[in-house]
């Protein structure tokens, strides 16, 4: 797992060096998707409209990183009900679409609370998603033949009522300066502010 962890935060450093990562027409983040929820159900981007959105990508066999960051997300959206702000949708995306069949996303979201909602889809599907948000994810062989993990970067992504991207931020960002921004107004603008959440 070491070299796992390593690798994802490589790729998370690597990523923010990127111009890719900046919004503009020639870089958009996000767009439509169609996927699986974890009712089988065929849902598309515009089923989740009416309600702010934190976005996450990962997958159910993530022995630490994943539930971790999952948790975390739970509290920034308790925090900014607290302070006033919008209720939340969490969105976990997985990037393993082999392995993470809608029961068993089902039963990997139900621990963290009814606001968390988990997508699958084919692999061509979840290729497309995490191509719109620049999501970087691989397979990694280990142990047994037929054994892996996934690498995958660990941002989170603000999405609007609409859907749109608004801003995303990294691991360590301090919790209640994220809640914080998303309470005053979905995400904040300033550049100082920006640039703040993506350590």
């Amino acid at each position: 797992m070491g070299r796992t962890l390593w690798t994802v935060a490589w790729v998370g450093i690597a990523l923010l060096a990127l111009p890719a990562w900046s919004a503009s027409p020639a870089n958009p983040i996000g767009g439509g998707f169609t996927l699986v929820d974890q009712d089988g159900k065929v849902v598309t981007d515009r089923s989740f409209h009416g309600r702010p959105v934190l976005l996450y990508f990962g997958f159910t066999a993530c022995p630490d990183v994943c539930p971790t960051d999952l948790a975390r997300l739970v509290r920034i959206a308790q925090r900014v009900r607290a302070l006033g702000g919008p209720p939340l949708k969490t969105i976990f995306v997985s990037v393993d679409p082999a392995r993470d069949t809608p029961s068993k996303m089902k039963a990997y979201v139900s621990l963290f609370g009814p606001d968390v909602i988990g997508l699958t889809g084919t692999p061509a599907q979840i290729a497309a998603v995490t191509d719109r948000y620049h999501v970087y994810y691989q397979k990694v062989p280990y142990g047994k033949q037929g054994q892996y993990m996934m690498d995958h970067s660990t941002f989170v992504f603000l999405l609007d009522r609409e859907g749109r991207y608004v801003d995303h931020f990294g691991r360590t960002v301090d919790e209640a300066a994220v809640a914080g921004d998303i309470a005053a107004g979905l995400g904040g603008t300033s550049p100082r502010a920006h640039a703040a959440r993506q350590r």
